[in-house]
């Protein structure tokens, strides 16, 4: 199955949290579950074009790894996969 996004939307597939913290210390999955991942990888992008009167240009691609907003877009469950589909305008940063 294959999701093609409309206009400015995007599609991610968050990225798992680390099990173990940059200082070693290992977290418990109930720890992990606490906070929603921030970063994601881009998996499909809309074409943009006119969204409220406005013209888009997507600056994000299909690979990136990004940063979301915490609370941002709908989560989408295919099969065994989650994905998140968010405005281009919910993505924070690229991660570099």
């Amino acid at each position: 199955m294959e999701l093609k996004p409309l206009f400015d939307r995007v599609v991610l597939r968050p990225v798992a949290a680390e099990e173990v913290t940059k200082s070693g210390i290992v977290l418990t999955s109930a720890a992990q579950e606490k906070e929603k991942p921030q970063e994601a990888e881009v998996i499909a992008v809309g074409p943009g074009g006119v969204v409220d009167g406005k013209e888009v240009e997507m600056v994000v691609a299909k690979g990136d790894r990004v940063v979301v907003s915490k609370y941002a877009g709908t989560e989408y469950k295919c099969g065994s996969d989650t994905f998140l589909i968010v405005r281009q305008s919910d993505i924070l940063a690229k991660v570099l």
